[in-house]
């Protein structure tokens, strides 16, 4: 294994109490084309051993390995799993949250322009992660997440938020009808949204954190970070589908207990 590939988290360090966490980049990994180079995700096409050998660098830039990295079988749906033990990747759950007490353990979500949000209660040493799409936003993952970690212990207002890197604003086309359930679930939502011609632009990250800050978490970090944009740093779904590429890569974010 070769070095650590690099990870964003200056602006999350001190937010996060020094817990060991990393926003990855794409850069650092060992897969080719489309994928290139850290993919991190089993659900593309890339090779398996490419995929496996990307995860092991980042979990081991978290001071863990490969077999210690935990991600979930995602679904842009509400369910939280709590982690006691690592599972094969091919064991994962259908949820888009984890949450852990347990040392040793690297609780990771992947993301190619969904917002991967990164928790900690420091003093109570319980983690979590999640991965909010617009459709797991709006039913309720950032929530559903908070709760899973108050029954291991955690208090919501000792609970720091990070979101990573995401779609941004100025990227984010969506048609028509796409605010109604928004605004169908609070009017007061339209504030995320700006016309576009006949369709708009959504404010995912900004969205993300209005949930996280009437959810009550105790603070909020967002990186402002574009996935579509930034092609050189981060995997984009949309950006692949406007290039017509095919298939994309996935990023990492993931974070363990301990410093």
């Amino acid at each position: 294994m070769t070095g650590h590939p690099p990870r964003l988290e200056d602006a999350s360090l001190a937010a996060l109490g020094g817990v060991r966490h990393g926003f990855f980049t794409r850069r650092g990994g060992v897969s080719r084309g489309l994928y290139d180079s850290l993919n991190c995700g089993f659900g593309s096409s890339d090779e398996r051993a490419a995929v496996e050998e990307n995860r092991g660098r980042a979990a081991a830039a978290l001071g863990g390995s490969r077999d210690a990295l935990v991600t979930g079988y995602q679904v842009h749906g509400t369910d939280v799993a709590e982690v006691a033990q690592a599972w094969r990747p091919e064991d994962a759950p259908r949820v888009d949250g984890l949450v852990s007490r347990t040392p040793g353990i690297v609780l990771g979500v992947l993301a190619a322009d969904c917002a991967p949000v990164l928790f900690a209660d420091r003093e109570a040493e319980i983690v979590g992660a999640a991965h909010a799409g617009w459709k797991g936003a709006l039913a309720g993952i950032l929530e559903a997440t908070l709760a899973a970690m108050e029954r291991l212990g955690a208090r919501r207002t000792r609970i720091t938020a990070v979101i990573g890197p995401c779609i941004g604003f100025q990227s984010y086309e969506v048609g028509p009808e796409f605010p109604a359930p928004f605004l169908a679930h609070e009017p007061a939502s339209a504030r995320f949204f700006a016309a576009h011609g006949e369709r708009f632009l959504f404010d995912l990250e900004g969205y993300a954190a209005h949930r996280l800050e009437d959810a009550g978490a105790g603070k909020i970090v967002r990186l402002s970070r574009d996935t579509c944009a930034e092609g050189s740093e981060f995997f984009s779904y949309r950006r692949s589908c406007l290039k017509r590429e095919g298939d994309f890569g996935r990023g990492l974010s993931a974070i363990a207990i301990g410093r």
